[in-house]
């Protein structure tokens, strides 16, 4: 069975403007499975959104031409935007300025630096709750169900017992099939750019999920690529 994550892609607009962060967020975005574009202006941002309104808005405080909170507030306004879910990210992190981001009428205020783990479970559960349709909550591959909602793990009809680490891992390669990552893209993706964690401790969990996965099956649906990284076979 091919790997299934959403029925339709969820289209999420990035609004920032440091590409490196940019690149970042639409690169882990992507692997989630979503339909991603970046604007780095916060007027230019606004004209996309009236073209074709995205499903989930990521939206830095601090732009040029037009400021996160006065888009915010734009986009609030407006009759075909007021249930938009958006996500403000800034850095200004004192509980003043966290009140007036909600107040303007963001669903959720991230504060840099963040986790990426947790930001993706964020816009996956504003998601969720703005349009329950969209998410499917069961991800399959092969033999292998993930219930994403009570974090459960079935490999041929059986229960598995995996780790929080090793749930995310699975999850996370789950959703690129056959795509190669390396252990920096692994860490990223899984622990977060921010928590230091060495490489080897990488290797420690794919050994700990493989072992789990491989009990009393047949194929490991896991694969080293040239020692270079790892892949989850969705023709295992």
């Amino acid at each position: 069975m091919a790997a299934g994550v959403m029925p339709m892609a969820p289209r999420v607009l990035v609004v920032e403007d440091e590409e490196p962060l940019a690149v970042v967020l639409r690169y882990n975005l992507e692997a989630e499975g979503y339909e991603v574009a970046v604007a780095e202006r916060g007027d230019d941002a606004e004209a996309r959104i009236s073209e074709a309104p995205p499903d989930l808005v990521l939206l830095d405080w601090m732009l040029p031409g037009l400021s996160g909170i006065e888009l915010c507030r734009r986009l609030r306004a407006r009759r075909d935007t007021k249930d938009m879910p958006i996500i403000m990210l800034t850095a200004r992190g004192e509980e003043a300025e966290r009140i007036r981001g909600l107040v303007t009428g963001a669903d959720d205020y991230v504060v840099k630096p963040f986790s990426l783990p947790e930001l993706m479970a964020r816009v996956r559960s504003l998601l969720r709750r703005a349009s329950p349709g969209m998410m499917t909550e069961l991800l399959t591959a092969g033999d292998i169900e993930i219930d994403r909602v009570t974090h459960r793990v079935r490999r041929s009809g059986r229960e598995l017992s995996l780790g929080p680490t090793e749930y995310r891992l699975l999850e996370f390669l789950m959703q690129s099939p056959g795509r190669v990552f390396s252990r920096e893209q692994l860490l990223d993706g899984v622990w977060g750019r921010e928590v230091y964690v060495e490489d080897r401790t990488v290797d420690v969990h794919v050994g700990r999920l493989r072992r789990a996965l491989n009990r009393g099956a047949a194929a490991d649906p896991i694969r080293t690529v040239r020692g270079s990284g790892y892949s989850f076979d969705e023709k295992f």
